[in-house]
């Protein structure tokens, strides 16, 4: 649970970067419709929407590069960027020896009948895996010594090296057990597929479930795409209409149950969240999930929200995918049916609801509302019931730590009282920090002086451990940890 916690933490950072952009492919959509149902892009106003959706999509298409960084630099003990750079070399040995082209190489097969699952390689679980193996190699091998004549790749210039021949190794796992998950996937697929709107909802509850491992890629690829014959997206937007070029289905059924969850529900999620905020941390909730809420109404990137709670209160997330599962099976049943190009938002479904497919639109009404109550209720009962970490709940951030006056704001000052407090540089062996406390490992608790390290006018000193302090510093932590590790070396 605690490396859960610590993961979830660490995908704060990539995660942080992901509201924008959806926000701006939703403003971009909204004036350049062309952009998703295709067609030339002319005039002012469309080439700026343009501009928007590509400037957005710059991250939100490569998401899985975010997290292979930002994982590695928040789960090393230092929060180095040679963390970062271990991250990036593992996602890029892992996806470039799992890469289709290289797979025909390596099994003597044409490219276009190697395995679907090598060409969803670039996922987000890839790169959270690739993020992971780079921080362990970091804080593993960063202070390894070599002999002389190796010495220049000593320390943290060994650790990217390192990071390769793990991810190797990885590699060499993930070329077998890929294709089997991934074909386990499609295969539960084809199984839900006769089961009408039960069967769309088991869709819509293992899509929210596989989010986090990107695995949820090969699920749309059955009930999407053509991979098996559906392709209810594909035909939905070719104009197409049940008994029309091989739709045997409702079509949209398997789209449209995702509106009212992505375009209420969330909002709705959100709302409980801040709500249930610690009262110094609701500012910080508002900007995270509400901007991502946001994002989530306009032009359905649910990620930002996602990924936001869903490492740190994993319990909630499953009965989040389940409220999807539900929703889906009221939506389908009741006659409801739009479908998206990009995600389910209110622009997409706009630009759908004039297909001749589209099918009681207006029901997004009653559907929103009802899914906006029904998500903040069980996300506010959960939260406050089990005492859920979600933004703005965590252990960390203590009312009182919110609220410290340092002795002066000479950062350097502060720094160097509370190092000899703790029996000088020699007694460090590791600087971390989180959102108000410095966390430092040491070798001599005897040495350590709390009457001098509280003359910096911390709030307090915590040892919960015989080698772990903790110096309560407040919100300004970030910068007298910045100096506190320019003093250790």
């Amino acid at each position: 649970m605690k490396f859960l916690q610590r993961l979830g933490k660490s995908l704060m950072l990539p995660v942080a970067c992901l509201p924008v952009c959806g926000i701006l492919m939703g403003i971009g959509y909204a004036l350049c419709p062309s952009t998703m149902q295709g067609g030339e892009v002319t005039g002012i106003l469309e080439i700026i929407g343009f501009f928007l959706v590509k400037a957005g999509g710059a991250l939100i298409d490569n998401m899985s590069w975010l997290f292979a960084v930002g994982v590695a630099v928040g789960m090393s003990d230092d929060n180095d960027g040679t963390a970062g750079l271990a991250g990036l070399v593992s996602w890029l040995m892992m996806t470039k020896l799992l890469n289709p082209a290289v797979v025909a190489t390596l099994t003597g097969v044409a490219v276009d009948a190697v395995d679907l699952s090598y060409s969803k390689i670039e996922t987000q679980f890839i790169g959270i895996l690739a993020g992971v193996i780079g921080a362990l190699c970091y804080n593993k091998f960063k202070s390894t010594k070599l002999p002389d004549w190796l010495s220049f790749f000593s320390g943290k210039r060994c650790v990217a090296i390192i990071t390769a021949v793990v991810s190797i190794i990885v590699a060499a796992v993930l070329f077998f057990v890929w294709p089997v998950v991934f074909g386990a996937l499609v295969a539960l697929g084809k199984g839900i597929m006769g089961l009408d709107a039960v069967g769309a909802g088991i869709y819509a509850f293992f899509n929210r479930l596989l989010i986090p491992f990107g695995l949820h890629h090969a699920l749309n690829n059955v009930f999407w795409f053509d991979t098996i014959g559906i392709g209810d997206l594909s035909h939905f937007w070719a104009g197409d209409v049940m008994g029309q070029n091989g739709v045997t289905w409702s079509l949209g059924m398997y789209m449209a149950g995702f509106f009212p969850c992505m375009m209420f529900g969330i909002p709705g999620a959100a709302l409980a969240m801040v709500h249930c905020a610690k009262s110094t941390k609701k500012k910080v909730a508002i900007g995270l999930v509400g901007s991502a809420a946001l994002a989530a109404f306009v032009c359905g990137v649910t990620e930002p929200f996602e990924f936001a709670f869903m490492f740190l209160a994993p319990a909630l997330y499953v009965v989040y995918a389940l409220l999807y599962g539900i929703f889906t099976v009221i939506t389908v049943a009741l006659g409801f049916r739009a479908g998206f190009s990009f995600s389910a938002g209110l622009t997409d479904l706009v630009f759908s609801a004039s297909l001749p497919a589209a099918a009681k639109t207006w029901l997004i009404l009653p559907l929103g509302v009802a899914a906006f109550v029904v998500f903040y209720v069980v996300f506010r009962v959960m939260i406050t019931k089990f005492d859920l970490k979600t933004p703005g709940r965590e252990d960390d951030d203590v009312e009182e730590e919110m609220n410290v006056a340092l002795a002066n704001d000479d950062y350097t000052q502060i720094a160097q009282i509370i190092l000899e407090g703790l029996g000088g540089a020699s007694n460090v062996t590791s600087v971390d920090n989180c959102i108000t406390r410095l966390r430092l490992e040491i070798k001599d608790q005897a040495l350590v002086n709390e009457k001098k390290i509280k003359s910096a006018g911390v709030a307090g000193v915590i040892r919960p451990s015989k080698t772990a302090v903790q110096v309560i510093v407040g919100t300004k932590v970030q910068f007298v940890a910045d100096e506190f590790k320019k003093l250790c070396k």
